[in-house]
């Protein structure tokens, strides 16, 4: 078998109005026993290094860019880089349609490399050509000239260049890493759960090697230098995927997972009324996986859970079918596999609910951590002055030597202790990660409060107190993306089906999205708020932050951060599901997915369903497991 079938089914097949299309060629492929893995990942990782070495660059020093040659500052300046990270993450929902349903992994993320050198190429055109910026003479610290309209369309056309390339990459860059093993086997489970931490630690490292050097000649060298060094990375990227193209395992595009999704919500609302209890004489709309092109497929066990959706499936009339046993309308008629896909995605959204509320610290780091750096002693010495951009690098630093020592130290040592290399489970780690994004949140405004005082006791703009105290709290919002963010982007990836990897991948950059715009409302908010009193300096606004309360912003995110805590641990985290599949964490499980249950009888025969009353939680058992 090639290695182009090796995916999961699509529901997509079991709509007959689906339109057929036409079938997409795919780079030649060895055969699946001699593709993927690790050989494959390689050339993965080393794409995803240098792409995002390329775009870290711009991220880590976007704020000081616009603040140092186009003068934003204040509200406006925030407002920017929020909605541009949130629509950068949101567009990753249409770069998964357009994976799923017509392009595949491969050609997506190609599109997506090519989308991100056009847009550093028109950002580096910003930096080269001064005309296309405002002017840099101000009379003084708060009063600079501002760029006019059409300076600003032609700097947010490279942004949003970079923000469709977000929208492409992201969603596929894991799901295709992921793709390149074969979760069917211990092996290749294992592999899969290594690689989320490795993907992490590799381009992690190159950044924080390259970004130091990129970094430093952007803010004290050159900027059109700085951003032309991105865009011959974005180059090399592309090179080093296609270099491998012929070691990768392709999944066909199987159609959209998010149609079927809305299909199944319609038919549903529209069979409101039907019995879904066992033993109703109603039968489900169940086909065999043998009847679809894809023989590879896995399907899901029928659950209880979430049984309203079940609905969608029933089989009210006969006359629903054609004579060739297919859904004539599959807006009235969905099969179990598409509503057990909806019920996975309905599952996890505790999580991703608890997800946006711990990304909502690490975005602040991005905007006000490094508006901070700018108002604090930053030199070494006496002929050196150390970066803004940089503070970025050690959140970076940070989360590199954790999971080095998690993979390496942690784990080994477990190995030899109890006899198995025993993960931190996924609620410990998403726990953790939300008590490190409160202490970042405390110990920055701590910070803040005393860099401000200093400035103030001296009575200027820049405060004598040394930036090294603002590496405190960048080194917590690296142990937060450490443990939180890796955690929840594993849980994604691992506990969706196959068919729903790109799925995941969206999924995970929406709730970054909701967690920028979120971000920016309160910022807003806040300002709206608290700049109507006259008697109290306001929190947030203006070009100089001696003029405002930035550390009562920070105690208010930390607050929230307190609450998302408490929500996570007595709510969200009973939906957590197993680190793994040995077993060894079954206090966490809401749902297992089985992963074989390959008899041609209904999946209600199949699979026997137990559920554990002391805990209240479901387990499904395939028979043949």
């Amino acid at each position: 078998m090639e290695n182009v079938n090796h995916s999961s089914s699509s529901s997509s097949a079991d709509d007959h109005d689906h339109h057929q299309k036409p079938p997409i060629l795919h780079p030649p492929a060895a055969p699946r026993s001699k593709a993927g893995g690790w050989k494959a990942i390689k050339y993965i990782l080393g794409n995803e290094s240098f792409e995002k070495l390329a775009s870290m660059s711009l991220i880590a020093n976007i704020t000081v860019y616009l603040n140092k040659n186009y003068n934003l500052s204040g509200i406006f300046l925030v407002n920017v880089i929020n909605i541009w990270n949130g629509f950068s993450n949101i567009s990753s929902l249409a770069g998964a349609f357009v994976s799923d349903t017509y392009l595949g992994k491969f050609r997506t993320l190609l599109l997506g490399s090519i989308s991100s050198l056009l847009g550093m190429g028109t950002l580096t055109l910003t930096a080269g050509i001064h005309q296309l910026r405002p002017s840099s003479v101000c009379t003084d610290k708060s009063n600079c000239p501002q760029p006019k309209s059409w300076q600003l369309c032609f700097l947010f056309t490279g942004l949003g260049l970079l923000s469709l390339r977000a929208g492409r990459i992201r969603p596929c860059n894991i799901a295709f890493g992921a793709d390149q093993f074969d979760t069917k086997t211990e092996k290749g489970r294992a592999q899969l759960e290594s690689f989320f931490n490795w993907w992490y630690f590799t381009f992690t490292v190159a950044l924080v090697i390259a970004l130091t050097a990129v970094v430093y000649i952007q803010t004290d060298v050159s900027w059109t230098l700085g951003f032309a060094i991105p865009t011959a990375c974005f180059v090399l990227s592309i090179t080093i995927f296609l270099i491998g193209r012929h070691t990768y395992v392709y999944v066909k595009p199987q159609g959209s997972i998010f149609s079927d999704m809305v299909k199944v919500i319609t038919a549903a609302c529209r069979k409101y009324g039907a019995n879904t209890e066992t033993g109703s004489e109603k039968p489900f709309y169940n086909p065999n996986m043998a009847t679809r092109s894809n023989t590879d497929a896995v399907k899901l066990p029928h659950t209880d859970r979430f049984k309203f959706l079940d609905k969608a499936a029933i089989i009210i009339d006969p006359n629903e079918l054609d004579i060739q046993g297919m859904p004539k309308n599959g807006w009235r008629l969905c099969s179990l596999q598409q509503v057990e896909q909806l019920k996975c995605l309905v599952a996890i959204m505790p999580v991703w609910v608890t997800a946006i509320g711990t990304f909502l610290t690490m975005d602040q780091q991005n905007t006000f951590g490094v508006l901070q750096a700018l108002q604090m002693d930053r030199s070494i010495g006496k002929h050196f002055d150390f970066p803004p951009g940089w503070m970025n690098i050690t959140s970076m630093l940070t989360l590199s030597v954790w999971i080095y020592i998690y993979e390496r130290v942690y784990i080994p040592q477990m190995k030899k202790m109890t006899g198995e290399g025993k993960r931190l489970s996924t609620k410990v780690r998403i726990l953790i990660g939300i008590v490190m994004s409160i202490l970042c949140m405390l110990v920055a405004g701590i910070v803040e409060e005393h860099r401000r005082n200093l400035a103030l006791k001296h009575g200027s703009f820049i405060s004598p107190a040394s930036f090294a105290l603002l590496l405190p709290q960048f080194c917590l919002s690296g142990l937060n993306e450490a443990f939180a963010a890796v955690a929840i982007m594993e849980f994604f990836t691992m506990k969706l089906p196959d068919s729903m990897r790109t799925v995941a991948g969206a999924i995970f950059f929406l709730s970054l999205s909701i967690s920028s715009y979120l971000g920016t409302f309160i910022v807003n908010i806040i300002h709206k708020v608290t700049s109507n009193k006259r008697d109290q300096l306001p929190w947030l606004g203006g070009h100089d932050l001696n003029k405002i309360r930035l550390d009562y912003y920070y105690y208010f995110i930390a607050a929230l951060g307190a609450l998302n805590f408490a929500y996570f641990n007595f709510y969200a985290s009973r939906y957590v599901l197993r680190s793994n599949f040995s077993g060894s964490e079954g206090e966490e499980v809401v749902l297992e997915r089985s992963v074989a249950c390959n008899s041609s009888n209904n999946m209600a025969d199949e699979c026997n369903i137990t559920i554990d009353k002391e805990k209240g939680l479901e387990r499904h058992i395939g028979s043949n497991v």
